[in-house]
């Protein structure tokens, strides 16, 4: 079995994360159902990728899938692959838990569902706040970093960050808190490089995890208007030829010259593979600054349901007033079955 070395970036809080992880999002159907019918599939991928060096695992409660990750990690630790000091897991709070007291009853749930004694990394999902039946609470994220900054202290996670805030609500936060964010999560990819975020956040020692890192680039993602570069596109393959690469390949081996992690999704082994073969070559300059022109702003996640809530994050489209938020997003249990609470 192929094996691949990932290497790490430093966190603030002496801890080391490595530079590529899995990701454990699902994604929704055309009806905004989850598609429960790839957790096996994720759960085969995952243990593979366990077994050929991967140590970085994201997932979230949003996900349903906590206790098929909790299950294959704890699986990997009674097989003695790895143990529990060596896999970086991450999980995140959801928009109705953002009441301080409320982020480790969160907490606690995710660690009971993935079966796990501490979290490495736990994040604020998002800025908002909303409950199940879609009323905007409008609770400060300064409350709900409180509650993140407690179960820091009792010693449940390891690190605390969010995910999905703008440059204005980092520099709120930095400047208001105890303990700085130890990662932000954000989409980025080649459409989306956040330039002036990203650089805000390592000049403040906040480590930056990409999600999305392909944007529409792969079939799946593509939409009428999405901008290139799309998986056939010249420049890429040009840069891909040259390097003996894929043209995902690059494009996460540039995220990662950037000092920005990745946690690309796939169920299928052999791409499991092939995201982690970044770590032989080297872009030079010339690639890099071809790389950057293609961005151009677009963004690949945008739930404009949540745009008329207080804290949304993104920039909003004019008109469209309050539009309905899918029920997947609002109640939901955990696990294949959808019955774990």
């Amino acid at each position: 079995m192929a094996k691949v070395d990932i290497p790490t970036f430093k966190l603030n809080n002496e801890k080391e994360i490595p530079a590529l992880g899995y990701g454990t999002w699902l994604g929704l159907d055309e009806k905004t159902n989850f598609i429960t019918e790839d957790i096996p599939k994720m759960m085969d991928a995952l243990s593979n990728a366990i077994d050929i060096g991967y140590r970085n695992i994201d997932t979230a409660h949003l996900y349903r899938v906590e206790p098929e990750v909790g299950e294959i990690i704890n699986r990997k630790i009674k097989e003695g692959v790895i143990k529990r000091e060596n896999v970086y897991v991450t999980s995140k709070i959801w928009h109705q838990y953002h009441r301080e007291t409320d982020v480790e009853v969160s907490v606690r749930a995710s660690l009971r569902r993935l079966n796990l004694a501490y979290l490495d990394l736990i994040l604020i999902h998002w800025p908002m706040s909303i409950t199940e039946d879609g009323v905007d609470e409008k609770i400060d994220y300064l409350e709900t970093w409180r509650g993140c900054e407690s179960v820091l202290e009792k010693g449940l996670v390891k690190a605390i960050g969010v995910s999905n805030f703008n440059i204005e609500q980092m520099k709120r936060l930095v400047t208001n808190c105890k303990v700085v964010p130890a990662s932000l999560q954000i989409e980025l990819n080649l459409n989306l490089g956040q330039n002036e975020l990203v650089e805000f956040c390592h000049a403040n020692g906040i480590i930056v995890v990409a999600y999305s890192p392909f944007g529409t680039m792969v079939p799946s993602r593509q939409t009428p208007n999405s901008p290139e570069p799309k998986l056939n596109n010249p420049t890429m393959l040009e840069i891909a030829k040259k390097h003996d690469k894929t043209v995902t390949q690059i494009t996460l081996r540039y995220l990662f010259q950037r000092g920005i992690v990745s946690i690309p999704k796939t169920v299928t082994k052999s791409r499991v593979l092939e995201n982690a073969q970044i770590f032989d070559f080297t872009l030079d300059e010339n690639d890099m600054n071809t790389l950057a022109e293609f961005d151009n702003g677009y963004r690949t996640v945008r739930p404009l349901f949540w745009q008329e809530f207080a804290n949304y994050p993104f920039d909003k489209l004019p008109g469209l007033g309050q539009m309905e938020i899918p029920l997947s997003l609002r109640k939901w249990k955990n696990g294949a079955k959808l019955d774990i609470d």
